[in-house]
Formats: structure tokens, C-alpha cells, sequence
């Protein structure tokens, strides 16, 4: 072999060796995604997740719960796991949980997690929250990350961010002219369930507008909670669970539109939308005294505008006490009254952003 030829193998072992340096490390990347079933990540067939972002209906970002509970479905579903998911009360700390092993998954603001100590954070979700793991759980980190990394720059990534980062102020855009053709992030759901009970997917997206600004952390003094704010009494009615859930809390609220519905079949169809309404708020019970108040009074039991009417009355403690069909006692009802203006107004507002 003469110097010529030892120095072409020279030269051909070198560029062979810089090959292998610059491809080594996407061949453990490689590797090590594929090697997290057999190591043991999230070993347990479900994740257990929980999102504390401190927003709710009155939110700027009151609809980063939502956005991250879409995502954290997929990335359990991409990687063959079943998930749980909750959301934070408010001045409740999760951290713990995550370092005693409690749940799996934390999603928080990048603020939040900056100095926290025993975890891990991911790259940044969308505009404003990290996903937390604890800090030994390395493999999960790189996961989520590898995870993350690749489906940001998707084309499906990047509309549901925009679907949930787009502002849904109904009044503010018709205001400004501005027609997006589409109400809120869970249109297509909406419509599903609004068909079964035979209403006009624009009114029931009015509803869970007034509800929770589709904000699925949303939660009331009383107790209620979720998209259509489902009380839970009425949620263990229907045997629902999880209201959290955005099209579980829909299914619920909307059979629960469908039963009250039924109560005022005796009503001409563009008056049984209001007292359905009023019931959804007030409860049916507060509704039967108002109608049966209104007989006394001699109005018409069946048209809502004249039950507004006989609704001051109706906080007289006198006059109530003194009625043997009022069972419910004293009703203000102005929230009510309220309450059903709101949503019909909004109902018009959709109607223009979503002609049919």
C-alpha cells in the first residue's frame, strides 16, 4: 500500500468518525423514545394530571385550563395511557402532590414553577404554562419535551392555540364588526348536543357563554361548576363525574335543558325557551311559585314577560307568606330575570356572528 492510498483511508475513517459524532446524538434521542415503555414511563397505565393556572371565567386567560386539558389528552393517547385530570381550587398548592408522587403531571405558569425546588419543568406550553414533573422523573421530562417539541410546530398544534387564544368577548367583537364565523373552542360539541334536545346550537352556545365564558374552571359560590356550571346535585342525577370534562359537563347540562324543557309543554315554543332558561338558574321549584303567583295575580302563567312582572311581588315577605302556593318562599329573582336577558341577547349577538 503506498502513502497515496493510506492517506485516502486515513481521510475515509475520519469523515466516517465526524459522521457518527454528529449522528450519535439523534440516535440516543431516538432510542431513548422508544425505550420509555420498557424503563417504565409513567409506569402505571393512567397519568395522573393537574392544571393549576389560576384561571377561571374572569380571566384574561381564562381558557388555559381548557387548552392544556385538550393536550394533555393527546399526549396520554399518543402514548397509549389513560389520564385523570383536575383543576385547582383556588389557594390550593399542588407541588406536594407532585413530590409525594400523588400525581404525575403538573401544569402551571412559568412563574410559579421558576423557583420551586424537587422538579423538573418542561419547555413552555403554548403561551403560558410549563408542565411540572419531579425532578428524578428525567424520563418523563424528556419525553414530554420530545413530545412537545415535535407537535408545536404542527399545523393542528398551532389552530387549537389559536382556538383558545383567540378572545371570545361576543359583545366586544359585534361591536367592532368583527365576524370569526365561529362562537368558541367547543362549537362542534355544541352542536352535537344541541341537536338532541332540538335547539338552535347558537342558543345553547348563549347559555354556556353566560355560564362560564367557556371557561371549563369556572366555579360558583354555590357550588356550581364547569362549561355549563352543573350543579352537583344534578351531576350525580345524570350519573356524571367528571365536570371537568368539557363534553361531559355539556351532555349534563343539556339533559338537564331537555327535562326542564318538558315541564313547560303547555307553552307556546318561543315562550318555553325563557322559562327553561329561568329554571336552569333559578331551579324549577322558584319557577312553579312564580307561575303559580301569576294565576293569583291573574297574568298570564305562560307568557314570561308577565311573570317578570309579578316578580317583585314576589320579595314581599307578606304577600309570599301569605300564599299557600308559593312553597319556596321569598324570590328576588332579579338575577333571574337578568340571567334570561342576558342569554337571549347573546343569542342575537351569535346569530350575526354565525348566520345559517
Amino acid at each position: 500500500m503506498n502513502l497515496t492510498e493510506k492517506q485516502k483511508l486515513i481521510a475515509r475513517n475520519a469523515l466516517t468518525t465526524v459522521i457518527l459524532l454528529v449522528m450519535l446524538p439523534c440516535f440516543n434521542r431516538t432510542r431513548l423514545a422508544g425505550s420509555y415503555e420498557k424503563v417504565g414511563f409513567f409506569a402505571a397505565d393512567t397519568i395522573r394530571c393537574a392544571i393549576d393556572l389560576g384561571d377561571d371565567m374572569y380571566s384574561s386567560k381564562g381558557l388555559q385550563t381548557g387548552f392544556n386539558y385538550e393536550l394533555l389528552n393527546r399526549f396520554a393517547e399518543d402514548n397509549g395511557k389513560k389520564v385523570i385530570i383536575a383543576a385547582a381550587n383556588r389557594n390550593e398548592n399542588y407541588l406536594d402532590s407532585l413530590r409525594k408522587g400523588v400525581i404525575d403531571i403538573l401544569v402551571t405558569s412559568p412563574s410559579n414553577a421558576m423557583d420551586c425546588t424537587g422538579v423538573s419543568n418542561s419547555k413552555l406550553i403554548g403561551d403560558c404554562a410549563v408542565w411540572v414533573v419531579k425532578s428524578e422523573n428525567t424520563l418523563e421530562a424528556r419525553k414530554i419535551n420530545l413530545w412537545s417539541g415535535s407537535n408545536m410546530q404542527t399545523d393542528e398544534f398551532q389552530q387549537l392555540q389559536n382556538d383558545f387564544n383567540t378572545s371570545f368577548n361576543q359583545h366586544r367583537n359585534v361591536s367592532a364588526g368583527y365576524y370569526k364565523g365561529r362562537i368558541s373552542p367547543y362549537d362542534e360539541i355544541i352542536k352535537e348536543y344541541a341537536e338532541k334536545i332540538g335547539w338552535d346550537w347558537r342558543m345553547l352556545a348563549a347559555v354556556i357563554y353566560q355560564e362560564s365564558k367557556f371557561s371549563i374552571n369556572s366555579r360558583s359560590f354555590r357550588g356550581a361548576y364547569g362549561l355549563m356550571q352543573v350543579m352537583p346535585n344534578t351531576a350525580s342525577h345524570y350519573g356524571a363525574e367528571d365536570l371537568l370534562d368539557p363534553e361531559l359537563n355539556i351532555e349534563t347540562g343539556t339533559e338537564h335543558l331537555k327535562r326542564l324543557q318538558k315541564l313547560y309543554r303547555d307553552i307556546a315554543p318561543e315562550e318555553r325557551i325563557k322559562f327553561t332558561l329561568a329554571a336552569y338558574n333559578a331551579g324549577e321549584g322558584r319557577i312553579a311559585d312564580c307561575r303559580n303567583y301569576a294565576r293569583l295575580m291573574n297574568a298570564d302563567a305562560g307568557k314570561w314577560e308577565d311573570i317578570v312582572k309579578i316578580i317583585p311581588h314576589m320579595s314581599d315577605a307578606d304577600s309570599v307568606e301569605n300564599c299557600d302556593t308559593i312553597r319556596h318562599g321569598i324570590f328576588k329573582g332579579t338575577e333571574t330575570i337578568n340571567y334570561v336577558d342576558n342569554v337571549m341577547s347573546l343569542y342575537d349577538k351569535f346569530r350575526q356572528i354565525c348566520p345559517e
